[in-house]
């Protein structure tokens, strides 16, 4: 199967990079912007022209990379079936915990590795009553360092294999899984691939999935126009992201290289494209203008060049002509689900039934869509709870319980 020996990594990015990035942040030129436009029309030209001059002579990119280099980052050559090698970054830290659970973490757009840096904490601690994680938050290929597929197909099948293939390289024949967004949805692809062999149980915190139809859930379609407030709410969401938020998802999938040139070669650009879903996304969540600059800067700076990250899109839906479930099926390996307010879609609790066997569910009454990073310790404790004793899911890896 396999991989090369396992290479640390640290974070340096070349002064020449740096000088680049400066001479480009001089000579951004923003566009006007109509009076009393708000959000309505996109990311505000205020926040962007604050956030470009922060980058330009405040920023501190020196200090983010030594804060970053502090995690325990790797590289390893991993083969995927029909597209050679890829060199595929992650983060491994593993707990002090002897038996603790092997946990894949996997992110999604607009995010990044750095998605899991709060969280992390929290998941290899060592407490007597609570379940501890030896966690692999992988950089998805194309996205942060890990190296990019170079020819087109790479869908749902390629990336289970490429995660299946990290964790058994590193040990790890049985593991459990946590993801949002691009993390929820190739959960589905791995789960169906590799479930029960190698994934023993898998959460989420984003509950989505293909609308049902008469034909396959009839009773579940009738559900969604039923007069209650979780079917009110659902069909809310789905509304407001339909008539207001595809815009990015539409062109991600049909025509993400015309989309690319502008995110490759102009920072403000960048900026703006992420900036605003990680405003709108996460729920009133305080970003500071130096955590927006290094999460931006992540992939300004990524091994690929930014364009490559937004491909998932296209490659996953076929080009916006299927969802991106297709080629996968309802498994019942045991499934968890945390449902915080500001998810992007809140369907009807009852549609995860389509995805798997849910034995854990939690709200929350704050947190959005990139909830390890908003409310770490909230979605630390449902993971605890689902994986410690007395959980649905004790005891699914065998020998690695969580605890000594």
């Amino acid at each position: 199967m396999a991989t090369t020996t396992e290479r640390p990594f640290t974070l340096s990015v070349p002064p020449a990079e740096l000088e680049l990035l400066q001479k480009k942040l001089e000579l951004v030129r923003l566009p006007d912007e109509l009076e009393n436009a708000g959000w309505d029309y996109g990311a505000p030209l205020s926040d962007i022209r604050r956030l470009v001059a922060r980058w330009r002579d405040g920023f501190d990119w020196h200090k983010s990379e030594t804060e970053i280099n502090k995690l325990p980052m790797f590289t390893r050559d991993i083969d995927v079936d029909g597209f050679g090698t890829l060199n595929i970054h992650y983060v491994h830290q593993k707990s002090a915990v002897k038996n603790a659970i092997p946990l894949l973490f996997v992110h999604g757009w607009p995010g990044h590795f750095l998605e899991v840096k709060n969280v992390l904490p929290h998941l290899t601690a060592i407490s007597g009553d609570r379940p501890s994680f030896h966690v692999v938050a992988i950089s998805l290929p194309g996205f942060g360092f890990s190296e990019a597929p170079k020819k087109s197909g790479f869908a749902g099948r390629q990336y289970a294999n490429v995660f299946n293939k990290l964790m058994l390289s590193l040990g790890y024949e049985e593991y459990v899984y946590q993801g949002g967004d691009w993390g929820h949805m190739l959960g589905a692809h791995v789960v169906y691939h590799y479930g029960h062999k190698h994934l023993k149980a898998w959460h989420s915190n984003m509950p989505f999935y293909r609308r049902p139809t008469l034909f396959s859930n009839p009773l579940l379609t009738l559900e969604e126009h039923l007069p209650t407030q979780a079917a009110r709410v659902a069909v809310e969401k789905l509304t407001h992201w339909r008539q207001k938020g595809i815009g990015y998802y539409t062109e991600h999938a049909t025509k993400p290289q015309t989309i690319g040139y502008g995110l490759s070669d102009s920072p403000a650009g960048l900026l703006s494209w992420i900036y605003e879903k990680l405003v709108s996304w996460s729920d009133q969540y305080p970003w500071t203008d130096d955590e927006v600059l290094e999460w931006i800067s992540i992939y300004w700076f990524s091994r690929a060049g930014p364009a490559a990250s937004i491909r998932i899109y296209y490659e996953m839906t076929g080009g916006n002509t299927h969802d991106t479930f297709e080629g996968t099926a309802r498994t019942t390996v045991p499934l968890g689900i945390s449902y915080f307010p500001g998810e992007l879609l809140l369907p009807p609790k009852s549609w995860m039934q389509m995805v798997g066997k849910v034995v854990f569910e939690s709200e929350h009454d704050k947190g959005g869509h990139f909830a390890a990073y908003e409310q770490p310790e909230k979605l630390a404790d449902d993971l605890r709870r689902m994986f410690g004793r007395g959980g649905p899911a004790f005891g699914v890896v065998h020998g690695h319980e969580g605890y000594d």
